[in-house]
């Protein structure tokens, strides 16, 4: 009897559930969207004589953007994936004090690390995990200063 329990309790603890690269472009994917719905609000310029404090965020959508950062931490676990916690928080703490810039590099960064663990082998990345890759990618970097350039061909040399 006390074997069979055992057993059970062995089993369980070493069922260990392990992070797949699909939940973690899924937290990208929510965070991409919310920042993007957030800076969508925002005008054009913002003059700090006007709004000292910045504009921040709405509650509700800070606190979507923490629960998926949570969930992440509580799904990441032990898997290769945990490194990228540290930039998901600094994500979060940017996107609360609605800082755009400071909230869009740590998620390029952590985009930057998953790709860097595919090179390495450390992940396995489907074509369909590349494809949303590249569309967050995109969607963050439009977010950026100086994407739309005055002159049509403006930074591509002669």
């Amino acid at each position: 009897m006390t074997g069979s329990v055992c057993g059970r309790i062995c089993l369980r603890e070493r069922r260990v559930e392990s992070m797949e690269t699909s939940q973690v472009l899924d937290t990208i994917g929510t965070l991409v969207m919310h920042l993007k719905g957030y800076t969508a609000t925002l005008p054009p310029v913002v003059h700090l004589v006007a709004v000292p404090g910045g504009l921040r965020p709405k509650p509700e959508s800070v606190e979507v953007f923490e629960q998926a950062i949570s969930r992440f931490r509580a799904q990441a676990g032990v898997s290769p994936f945990k490194r990228l916690t540290e930039l998901l928080t600094d994500a979060l703490e940017a996107f609360e004090a609605g800082k755009v810039l400071a909230t869009v590099q740590p998620i390029l960064a952590v985009l930057d690390h998953v790709e860097q663990m595919q090179r390495e082998k450390e992940i396995i990345v489907t074509d369909s995990d590349r494809k949303r890759l590249v569309e967050y990618r995109t969607s963050l970097n439009k977010i950026l200063p100086g994407n739309e350039p005055e002159l049509e061909g403006a930074g591509r040399g002669f």
